[in-house]
Parts: structure tokens; sequence; C-alpha cells
């Protein structure tokens, strides 16, 4: 049971980490460059809030994998979380590597919607592992609202 909890927290930390991977080198270059709105938080809030978030991932993963394997909805909640989690890796790419905030942000609401859709799925299945991540919802609606001015005071 503690391997299979480590594992699913490993493997969020690890997409979290590949995206992190992609953004440090912007960090003090071209995302140093960009206006920002005035409630732009400071850069160093990102790495506990994002590392943070993925642990949560993983917890809410681990709850539902513990769960009935004959329920079927189990299946859409961890195939639900799969999409998720690659949108979110995705929007690393799309923002600091390609320096492109418009496809950030379009990709920014898919993700948001696909947040969602995994907590409504998983929510039948572990109450727990859906209602933890309402603050990932939250982030990613602020995120995607900062992705927004960003793009709108850069064009």
């Amino acid at each position: 049971m503690i391997t299979s909890f480590i594992i699913c927290i490993a493997l969020c930390q690890i997409v979290g980490g590949l995206g992190a991977i992609v953004t440090t080198p912007e960090i003090n270059g071209w995302y140093a460059s960009l206006n920002k709105p005035a409630f732009n938080p400071p850069n160093w809030i990102f790495g506990p809030v994002w590392t943070t978030l993925f642990t949560v991932m993983g917890i809410s993963l681990w709850l539902t994998l513990r769960t009935d394997k004959s329920n079927p909805a189990r299946k859409t909640a961890v195939t639900a979380f799969a999409v998720q989690l690659l949108l979110n890796s995705v929007w690393s790419f799309l923002f600091f590597k390609l320096h492109s905030p418009l496809a950030a942000l379009i990709e920014i609401i898919l993700l948001w919607l696909a947040i969602l859709f995994w907590i409504l799925k998983t929510y039948p299945v572990s109450k727990v592992g859906s209602l933890i991540n309402i603050p990932y919802l939250a982030w990613v609606s602020f995120a995607g609202l900062l992705n927004f001015w960003i793009w709108k005071l850069n064009v």
C-alpha cells in the first residue's frame, strides 16, 4: 500500500518536474521581460504551490486506485486524471518553451475543464479524492486569469 502511495505521488511530481525543466530557464529571461498584471504573485510562490498541488493530485489518484476495481466509474476517474495531468504538462511547454501565452490560454481553458471533469468523475469513486482537488481547480482558475492578462498586456 505504501509503495502505490509513493508511486502515485512520484508520478505527479515527475510531471511537475518536467514542467519546471521547461519553465526555470525562462523565468529570468523571457518571462521577466513580459508585462504582467498588478496581481501577479512573486515568482517564488509558484514552486511551493505546484509542489503541493502535485502531491495532492498523487494522493487523489492513490485514493481512487484503492477503490473497487470492478467499479466502472473508477476507470473513468483514472482516465480523467491522466488527461488532466497530460494537459497540465503541456501548458508549461506552450507558455514557457514556445513563448505563446495565447496557445497556453486556450490550453489552460481545456485544462480547467479537464480538472472539473476529473473532480466530478472522481466524486462517486472517492469523495475525499475528489474534493481535495478543489484548491487545484481554484489555482488553475487564478493561473488562467493571470495567463489571460499576460497575453492581453503583451499583444
